[in-house]
């Protein structure tokens, strides 16, 4: 770890956490797809961090989310399991994405509570004792944020930070920034989550948006253990509209200003146009002015048709009411 981590209460409310005692059970929700080459580094470095916290009554296991691998992955999930039966494996019929296969494998959770977390090792296992000392203080979700995300790419990085501010910017309920799926959460988070039904998830945007008494834990995001990122540039720009069009309407309000402006400016002119012509006897050659307006407006129309049928296609996938996800398989050790 490059950095020392912090602790920090981000709890809004002004009521006192209560402090948990007593045995507990903690599930490690894991979406992997074509990681075949990360999920012994993965099993080795965790088990490190999170077996010495047996001697405190923490019983871990670990719930594989097989996201539609092609490659070997569901293969070295088995082997794994034949060797820690603490591992279950929850195999989709094909690769619904990574918020699908979060959302099943929070499903599949029955523990006290769950730590989403990325099979790459970015976001470090070292972690894990510190997000479940603050649930011990009492605190139902404990977010883990990246203070140095000098791992990232460039373009990565500074697209996550414009995707934070404007989210934040216009939504209800705003996103912690440079906090991602990893954090811990309460057996209550999990189970107000359950009764969230929309189909089109931003799993960010939902984790705060069901709220709870908070806490932070700051951390420097690591490089990748194995493999490369599945998060290309478009991929990352369709989760950004996802996360601003599922928590935000306005996007489609703005659109009302924006006639309204223009109908002004339009009007404005108009009598820019009739004074000139009647009163200064000025003829005022109209094609090119014509032209402009006409390329402006038609712009102005199809932009707004556009975000409209950002909110219509999203109305339509939850209409249909098709399930967020579908399990071909579970395997249970032993």
């Amino acid at each position: 770890m490059n950095a020392p981590f912090v602790l920090r209460d981000a709890s809004a409310g002004a009521v006192a956490a209560v402090p948990r005692s007593g045995p507990a059970s903690v599930s490690l929700i894991v979406p992997v797809h074509n990681e075949q080459d990360g999920v012994d580094a993965f099993l080795e470095t965790t088990r490190r961090h999170v077996d010495p916290l047996a001697q405190d009554g923490i019983a871990f296991e670990f719930i594989f989310v097989n996201d539609g691998s092609t490659d070997g992955t569901l293969l070295r999930l088995l082997d794994a399991q034949a060797r820690d039966p603490r591992i279950r494996i929850v195999d989709l019929s094909r690769n619904f994405g990574k918020e699908a296969a979060l959302t099943a494998g929070l499903d599949a959770c029955t523990a006290d509570a769950a730590i989403p977390i990325d099979v790459d090792l970015q976001d470090p296992p070292s972690v894990i004792p510190l997000l479940v000392e603050r649930w011990r203080q009492g605190y139902e979700v404990v977010l883990a944020k990246r203070t140095d995300r000098s791992s990232d790419t460039y373009f990565k990085h500074a697209s996550a930070s414009w995707f934070y501010r404007l989210h934040n910017m216009i939504a209800s309920s705003p996103v912690p920034e440079d906090v991602g799926d990893f954090r811990l959460i309460d057996r209550a988070v999990i189970d107000a989550l359950a009764q969230l039904p929309e189909r089109r998830r931003f799993m960010k945007g939902l984790f705060a948006w069901v709220g709870f008494r908070s806490a932070t834990v700051e951390y420097t995001r690591e490089q990748r253990c194995a493999g490369a990122s599945r998060f290309s540039p478009w991929r990352l720009w369709n989760l950004a509209l996802e996360g601003i069009t599922s928590f935000s309407t306005v996007p489609l309000e703005i659109w009302s200003y924006v006639g309204a402006g223009v109908s002004l400016l339009s009007f404005l002119y108009g009598i820019v146009i009739v004074t000139k012509t009647l009163i200064l006897g000025i003829d005022v050659p109209g094609y090119t002015s014509l032209l402009a307006s006409v390329l402006f407006l038609g712009g102005i129309q199809i932009l707004g048709i556009g975000i409209l049928g950002q909110y219509l296609g999203r109305v339509y996938s939850e209409i249909k009411q098709r399930p967020i996800y579908i399990v071909r398989r579970t395997y249970e050790a032993g």
